[in-house]
C-alpha cells in the first residue's frame, strides 16, 4: 500500500529528463518506502530532502508577501533588517536567470524586476511587494506581482556536501502532507515520512509521524543547506537540516 512518485519540469523541452528516467525514479521512490514503520516520540535533528525544503522556503515567501503583511496576518510583520537564519545563509531572486521557470524582465503589472538578495547573511532584506499590497503598506512595489523568480537557496554551513553523514540519529523527511502551517503565529506542524537517519546513513522507511516546532526558531536553527540542488519550479534549494525538531509517533 506504499506509493510515491517522480517528475521533471522544465522551460526548455531540451532540458527536460527522459520519460524512461522519470519512471525508473518514481518506482525506486516508491519501492524504498516498503515496510516502512513509526518512530518513539521524540526531539531529533531533522533534515529536509531538496522537494520539502522548498516548501520551507514557500513558507518564507508566503510570510513575507504583501498580502499577508497589510492583512496583519503574518509572524514576519515589521521584520526587514532582522536576522531570521544563521549569518552564513543566503536567499537570492534570479528573475534573469537563463530558462528559468519564472524568469522575466517585468512582473504581471509591468514594472521591471531586478537580482536582489530576499536574505542575506541571515537579515531579510526586503518584503515580496506588487503594486496594491506596496501601497497599503506605505511602500515601494518590489515587482513580484505574478510571485517570486527563481529563487536560490544557497548551500552553506556544515557538511553541505553530505549533510547525512554529519547526523548520528535524526530523521530525513520526503513527505509531508497536512495544512498545520499558521503564518500569523508561525506554529509548523505538518504528518511526515521518510526515514530513520543512523550513523550517517539512511536506516529503515518512516511513515505516519508528525513533525513540529516553530517557524522563526526552525529558521534560527539551520544548521546547513545541501549542495544537491533542485532545480525543477520556481525554487532551488538542496536539502536543509534543522537542529532539532518534535518528531511526535509510537
Amino acid at each position: 500500500m506504499q506509493r510515491d512518485y517522480h517528475y521533471d519540469s522544465r522551460r526548455n523541452l531540451e532540458d527536460l529528463e527522459a520519460p524512461e528516467e522519470t519512471g525508473r525514479k518514481a518506482a525506486s521512490r516508491t519501492i524504498r518506502r516498503l515496510n516502512a514503520r513509526q518512530l518513539p516520540t521524540g526531539s531529533m535533528p531533522v533534515l529536509f530532502s531538496p522537494e520539502v525544503a522548498k516548501s520551507l522556503l514557500g513558507h518564507l515567501v508566503g510570510a513575507i508577501s504583501g498580502s499577508a503583511l497589510y492583512r496583519n496576518a503574518s509572524f514576519l510583520k515589521d521584520q526587514v533588517g532582522e536576522r531570521l537564519f544563521p549569518d552564513w545563509l543566503n536567499l537570492s531572486e534570479r528573475p534573469f536567470l537563463l530558462r528559468g521557470a519564472n524568469s522575466a524582465c517585468f512582473d504581471s503589472e509591468g514594472v521591471a524586476t531586478r537580482e536582489r538578495n530576499i536574505v542575506d547573511a541571515g537579515v531579510l532584506q526586503s518584503y515580496v511587494l506588487a503594486s496594491y499590497s506596496s501601497r497599503r503598506l506605505g511602500l515601494t512595489t518590489t515587482g513580484n506581482a505574478g510571485g517570486v523568480r527563481n529563487l536560490l537557496l544557497r548551500p552553506g554551513g556544515d557538511g553541505n556536501d553530505n549533510l547525512l553523514a554529519t547526523i548520528q540519529r535524526g530523521f530525513y523527511v520526503t513527505e509531508v502532507m497536512g495544512q498545520g502551517v499558521n503564518l500569523i503565529t508561525g506554529d509548523y506542524s505538518r504528518g511526515a515520512s521518510g526515514f530513520l537517519i543512523e550513523n550517517g546513513q539512511i536506516s529503515h522507511p518512516v511513515e505516519e509521524v508528525t513533525i513540529a516546532g516553530d517557524l522563526r526558531q526552525m529558521f534560527l536553527n539551520v544548521l546547513a543547506t545541501g549542495s544537491a540542488l533542485d532545480t525543477r519550479g520556481n525554487i532551488h534549494s538542496g536539502e536543509v537540516l534543522i537542529e532539532r525538531m518534535t518528531v511526535a509517533g509510537a
